[in-house]
């Protein structure tokens, strides 16, 4: 829980660069903080709502929606999964995570009932943009010629995106490594699966999740080599269903295209330092993973976490302003380096048939489903961060 800032005479300003789901939440949390804030984009708002995609949203991004009056807005948007199942394609195993392995579930209330939440981009940007345009410390400047207002600011927020032009020119040194893999994403409606249940498949030519929308609707995020992923592009909804049924399990029955496929290449990603001067660096700009385990948005939304954190304090009088920057770097940086090495490993370890990695997954999964304490200690990882592991 952030600190509630006590008023000054003299306003905090801060100008936040991209308006996507990092920035306009980030724009967000430090108007809570109490400071006075510009987003900037080049998009329009229709614009910034137009992706079809969607997010696994965990605890720790809960807790930060909540914090800022956004969980009950977008309940209505939220679908539920109360069971993952990981499985293991080349070894035929399988292991369920359900309510009961979330770290502390009887103190969790009633959103204990989920091990997380699927939210799609459109209703997600739309109570973004709602609330950003109700706060009369915001100023939104979107739209194509948006410039920035003139004057100084406190501190300038890069959340403009992996290739982010405030980075550059910061001349922050960026550090990217592309997988061999690619990724695919297409919503469909499937049979054979649970409404509330997501899926994190295993195979040799990468990791493929299953991911509820609610009723029978799926988001799929399917890992292979991005050649193969740009001809499965372009065939039409009948070719492409009959080779999406070829990768699933047999219990998942693919039946009707809702959205057009769309293949994109992934990278592991990292800028050091996370700040130079008054400028910081926050989301994508700072750093991507895979996306097996759906980690992604949910790192960023740690990043926007950690600065609420500080900029209360600086509104506070607890902290000078000019250590808001070197403070949020030195204290993200082990959290990203950790989600970054443990999605690598995982891609690493389970995209391949080698003889000499299958009895290390044939142990590690065996393990995961004997004891339910290997299981709680995973689950939390992934829902709240690898740092929570030696926090209470």
């Amino acid at each position: 829980m952030a600190e509630r800032p006590v008023p000054t005479s003299s306003a905090l300003r801060a100008r936040v660069h991209g308006a996507g789901p990092t920035g306009a939440l980030a724009a967000l949390a430090l108007v809570d903080a109490g400071w006075e804030v510009e987003l900037i984009d080049p998009l329009s708002a229709e614009q910034l709502q137009e992706r079809s995609r969607a997010y696994a949203i965990t605890h720790s991004s809960r807790l930060l929606l909540e914090g800022l009056g956004l969980w009950q807005p977008l309940q209505a948007s939220l679908a539920p999964f109360r069971r993952l199942e990981l499985c293991d394609r080349a070894l035929g195993l399988q292991v369920p995570f359900a309510r009961s392995d979330l770290w502390g579930a009887d103190l969790l209330g009633g959103q204990g009932d989920a091990v997380g939440w699927i939210l799609q981009h459109r209703p997600l940007m739309g109570v973004l943009l709602e609330a950003a345009g109700r706060q009369p410390q915001l100023r939104l400047n979107l739209g194509q010629g948006a410039l920035p207002s003139e004057g100084p600011v406190d501190l300038c927020v890069a959340a403009d995106g992996h290739g982010s032009p405030l980075r550059k020119a910061s001349a922050i040194r960026h550090f990217s490594r592309p997988y061999r893999q690619g990724c695919l994403t297409v919503q469909v409606r499937l049979r054979g699966s649970e409404a509330d249940q997501a899926w994190e498949l295993f195979r040799p030519e990468g990791p493929f999740a299953v991911l509820p929308l609610g009723g029978d609707a799926f988001q799929l995020v399917w890992s292979a080599p991005l050649s193969k992923l740009r001809q499965l592009e372009q065939l039409d909804g009948v070719a492409f269903l009959d080779a999406l049924s070829a990768a699933l399990p047999d219990q998942l029955q693919a039946e009707v295209l809702l959205d057009q496929p769309r293949a994109f290449p992934v990278a592991l990603e990292w800028a050091w330092p996370l700040q130079r001067r008054r400028t910081l660096l926050v989301g994508e700009v700072a750093h991507r993973c895979h996306p097996v385990g759906g980690q992604g948005l949910n790192l960023c939304w740690r990043d926007v976490a950690e600065l609420r954190r500080l900029a209360a304090r600086v509104s506070a009088g607890r902290l000078p302003v000019r250590q808001l920057c070197g403070l949020y770097a030195r204290r993200r940086w082990l959290d990203i380096a950790l989600v970054l090495f443990a999605t690598d490993a995982l891609v690493r370890l389970f995209s391949n048939r080698s003889p000499l990695l299958l009895p290390l997954r044939h142990v590690a999964l065996g393990a995961l489903g004997r004891w339910g304490w290997m299981r709680q200690l995973s689950l939390r990882a992934m829902s709240d961060g690898p740092c929570r592991l030696w926090t209470p």
